[in-house]
């Protein structure tokens, strides 16, 4: 069975720019706070996102764990075009890591 992708993509066309926004399931948990029995719990966040369109990078972000949980980001291209492809990856402090292809229509 497929694995289930933590990123949502979606594109719309606004005049000449293309606007990307993006949900990423994650639990960016700082490492400062306690569960119900008080014991922190474990720092568990994004540190890195990339976005590529057409396999060149146009963004790429360090994070912390200050992020609140599951991540919202939106952006605007300029030069985005239908069929272009939009590729948001991530990864953590983990080693877990996630990648998802977005097609611009």
């Amino acid at each position: 069975m497929a694995k289930l992708s933590s990123i949502k993509i979606r594109s719309k066309r606004l005049g000449d720019k293309t606007q990307i926004r993006t949900l990423i399931a994650h639990p960016m948990e700082n490492g400062r706070s306690p569960d119900k029995n008080g014991q922190f719990i474990p720092a568990h966040f994004i540190r890195e996102i990339s976005v590529k369109q057409n396999d060149r990078v146009v963004l790429n972000g360090h994070l912390g764990g200050s992020i609140s949980k599951d991540p919202y980001f939106a952006f605007m291209l300029k030069n985005a075009r239908p069929g272009d492809k939009i590729t948001i990856s991530w990864s953590d402090n983990q080693g877990l890591s996630d990648s998802k292809d977005h097609f611009i229509r």
